[in-house]
């Protein structure tokens, strides 16, 4: 953002490119009231290159959005970003120009929800980028990368992480396709009845609780959920089992096997609170991520790739070795 004679003005980048105007405003000045937001819009106190413009513009590289705006709404904040009280180590898995792939350790949130934290792993990934020089909020309007997909605090795993717009679009739409192929591992108690199968049932979401009931028809309010399993071993009264999602819902594969009698080793939510074989934390890691792209757009170079973590914490502890690829 620059001022002049009275006037912010944003110079639109790549990362900005795409978005509606009102869009943009609302995360550049969100000091801004809507209802002033819209109301300058339509008596030409925001201007896009000079002209009149509307809410619904979309933006173009280069565009010069101009703010006849009071300063009040560009109150000044803290000189420190945030990501720069979080740690700056990430385990890298993969990483180029557009995706980081990052393995989260357990204990770790992905980002804030209704926990306050001054240690996540999106701060970690935007420190890391950083001190790489690779993104500096000053030279952003609007964009900071972000995570495409999200886990448990306490389940370990591959997370992904986009380096600018263009890619964090592609990336959501290709997750909401399903073209993005996510696998587990699990440790869970016992054995399920079939070696492999796919387990469906509705899951309908206490927040409260912050908890999943598993239903087996249809009720109101419950989502369908969808898991692929495989039994990959079975022994001292658990099973290490590969699970897909075909669905994404929150709790799913704890929900899930907890629903057919085998619930995850160490999760105390929804499994066995006495009986966590000595885990801190559920044995559950997101191990493997594959891309199904085809041949189309920013990200198909990656078509076909598959990415796999060398190891998952619990597995040494509970006697297990990790699958061979």
């Amino acid at each position: 953002m620059k001022a002049r004679d009275g006037i912010k003005s944003f110079t639109i980048s790549e990362n900005d490119a795409g978005q509606r105007l009102d869009k943009f405003l609302t995360k550049s000045v969100p000091k801004l009231p809507k209802s002033l937001l819209y109301k300058y819009i339509r008596i030409k106190r925001i201007k896009r290159n000079g002209k009149r413009c509307d809410i619904a513009d979309r933006l173009e590289t280069g565009d010069l959005i101009e703010c006849y705006v009071s300063d009040e709404f560009f109150g000044e904040e803290s000189n420190r970003p945030a990501f720069l009280f979080a740690p700056s180590a990430v385990d890298v898995l993969y990483e180029d120009q557009n995706i980081l792939l990052a393995n989260k350790p357990a204990g770790l949130l992905v980002h804030e929800g209704d926990e306050w934290s001054a240690d996540t792993l999106i701060l970690r990934i935007q420190h890391y980028l950083y001190n790489k020089g690779e993104y500096d909020p000053e030279n952003e309007n609007s964009f900071v990368p972000a995570l495409c997909n999200r886990i448990d605090r306490n389940t370990c795993g591959i997370v992904i992480a986009a380096k600018n717009a263009a890619a964090l679009r592609y990336l959501n739409d290709s997750i909401k396709e399903r073209t993005v192929e996510k696998k587990y591992l699990c440790v869970v108690d016992g054995t399920p009845a079939k070696r492999s199968g796919t387990i469906e049932s509705f899951l309908r979401k206490d927040e409260k609780t912050n908890t999943v009931e598993v239903f087996k028809n249809s009720v109101p309010g419950g989502l369908t959920a969808v898991t692929k399993y495989y039994v990959l071993d079975s022994k001292k009264g658990m099973s290490l089992v590969e699970a897909e999602l075909l669905t994404g819902r929150t709790h799913q594969i704890r929900a899930q096997f907890a629903s057919i009698g085998c619930p995850l080793v160490g999760d105390t939510k929804y499994g066995r609170a006495k009986d966590g074989r000595g885990l801190s934390w559920q044995a559950l890691c997101s191990y493997k991520v594959t891309f199904r792209f085809g041949g189309e757009g920013p990200l198909a170079y990656l078509d076909g790739k598959t990415f796999q973590v060398k190891d998952a914490w619990f597995l040494k502890e509970l006697g297990f070795a990790m699958p061979k690829t």
